[in-house]
């Protein structure tokens, strides 16, 4: 393991996809930002900070996941079906090194999205004087990056198995379950079938727990879990991440080309 290779994958990766022109995503941010804060006080009178909060909050990681899901889908998926492969796998780069780099660049373009989004959003927030918790959405913003790297780690190991197509659409699904795991896991427990708790825990313990790192309702009031429970939660994303990455290495290094 070379980290100077890796870091050459990553950076290679990270213009590549800023070429892609990902950064206007910024510019689309701000104008939905800009539409939000002119047209919900006329709709949520009452509460009209804390839905624009949450917006600002919804609006940054939905567009964070397009980028992590239909880019990250590709980025190793594309390179196995146009066969651009089997130039990289004849240098001196192990497989394991190829992954890293195509994750670490990726999740460098996703973190420039989520510090500019939140940037935009605070100054939007502070032009339109709108009270808010600045410690709380700070914090929102670095776990919305964690789970952005996690769900690209998912990504990039469908693109190992599949097309980019189906990749997209099972990251999609797993996104969508990884937020709905603790219900899935209370409804198990909900039931007296033994068998059936057993597959609700499977499930659990298999799906990402998506739900550790969304802290955008507790970040609208201000209102976080403790320390503990954060960088409880903080190792959780590395963890399965690490986990999933060296899942995608070994199955691709087993790939026939």
């Amino acid at each position: 393991m070379s980290l100077s290779r890796v870091l050459a994958i990553a950076s290679n990766v990270f213009r590549e996809v800023i070429r892609d022109r990902v950064l206007y995503l910024i510019g689309f941010y701000a104008l939905v930002m800009a539409v939000a804060l002119r047209l919900l006080p006329e709709v949520a009178v009452t509460a009209q900070d804390k839905v624009i909060l949450d917006v600002g909050l919804a609006a940054s990681s939905l567009l964070g996941l397009l980028v992590a899901v239909f880019i990250g889908t590709g980025l190793v998926s594309k390179e196995i079906e146009k066969r651009t492969v089997l130039v990289l796998i004849a240098k001196p780069v192990s497989r394991m090194e190829f992954m890293l780099g195509k994750h670490l660049g990726l999740s460098a373009v996703l973190a420039v999205l989520v510090v500019a989004m939140t940037a935009i959003n605070l100054a939007l927030l502070e032009a339109s004087q709108i009270e808010y918790p600045l410690v709380s959405l700070l914090v929102s913003a670095v776990y919305s990056f964690l789970e952005l790297m996690l769900i690209t780690a998912v990504a990039i190991a469908f693109g190992v198995f599949t097309s980019s197509i189906l990749a997209s659409l099972l990251t999609l699904g797993v996104y969508l379950m990884g937020h709905s795991s603790r219900d899935l896991l209370a409804l198990g427990r909900l039931t007296e079938s033994p068998g059936f708790q057993q597959v609700t825990q499977a499930a659990y313990l298999i799906l990402p727990d998506l739900s550790r790192l969304t802290l955008r309702n507790d970040a609208v009031y201000g209102v976080l879990p403790g320390p503990e429970t954060l960088a409880l939660n903080a190792v959780y994303a590395f963890v399965y991440t690490a986990l999933l990455l060296l899942i995608a290495g070994v199955s691709f290094a087993r790939r026939e080309f």
